[in-house]
């Protein structure tokens, strides 16, 4: 195994995305590896690449990680994005957690049917409005970071849920100015606006095609 950082995943955004992001966030380069035919799979199944015969999977420092949560835990601790001591960490997983809790309910929408498509959408208009973007909305106002006096994986996680969220409900950041700011300065930092720019390894949002590749590469699971 090399020392390169390589993404086995499809060629969307997924559990993988978030991964990207930190990634990305810290600076480190890494290349991908995209699961188009079930044979792919079955291939790392077999050689043992796969734990849990899962993906995401990422190659990195020797080993063969998955399990989105521990990935991304790994990173943030390996490049100083998961805070100075446990109190700052325990933190960092409720505001993380919290953002997560978000992406998955928009992700969920991919498998809606049109008809029931714009009530699953309301729910998570509601839940985030009510429940989740005020708690982040006041910790903001205290601090340009989420978490202590520097940037976390949580500062991550939640501005790739704010643009999740935009690209559903354009307007629905317009009534949190803390939030708001907060994106501004996370789009200011070198690497996250690199990231953003048109080329890079970010992902758009997903389609048909996507989907349907998917659906035959993991048929297991739809079954």
């Amino acid at each position: 195994m090399s020392g390169k950082v390589v993404l086995y995943y499809f060629d969307g955004r997924g559990k993988m995305e978030s991964i990207r992001w930190l990634l990305a966030v810290a600076g480190v380069e890494f290349e991908e590896v995209f699961l188009t035919t079930r044979a792919q799979y079955e291939e790392l199944v077999n050689d043992g690449a796969l734990l849990f015969h899962q993906v995401p999977m990422v190659e990195m420092d020797g080993m063969k990680l998955v399990q989105s949560k521990a990935i991304m835990n790994y990173i943030a601790g390996k490049y100083n994005l998961y805070g100075k001591d446990l109190k700052e960490r325990v933190m960092i997983d409720m505001y993380a957690e919290a953002a997560r809790d978000i992406m998955d309910m928009i992700m969920v929408l991919l498998f809606t049917s049109p008809d029931n498509k714009k009530g699953e959408l309301e729910k998570v208009q509601v839940k985030a409005k009510v429940r989740t973007l005020p708690a982040f909305e006041k910790a903001l106002g205290a601090s340009q970071f989420l978490v202590g006096n520097q940037l976390s994986c949580a500062d991550v996680n939640f501005f790739e849920a704010c643009l999740m969220l935009e690209e559903e409900l354009p307007t629905i950041l317009s009534s949190f100015p803390n939030i708001q700011a907060f994106q501004k300065r996370m789009k200011a930092i070198p690497a996250i606006s690199k990231f953003l720019q048109p080329g890079s390894q970010r992902k758009p949002p997903p389609d048909e095609a996507l989907m349907k590749t998917g659906k035959e590469v993991l048929c297991h699971l739809f079954k």
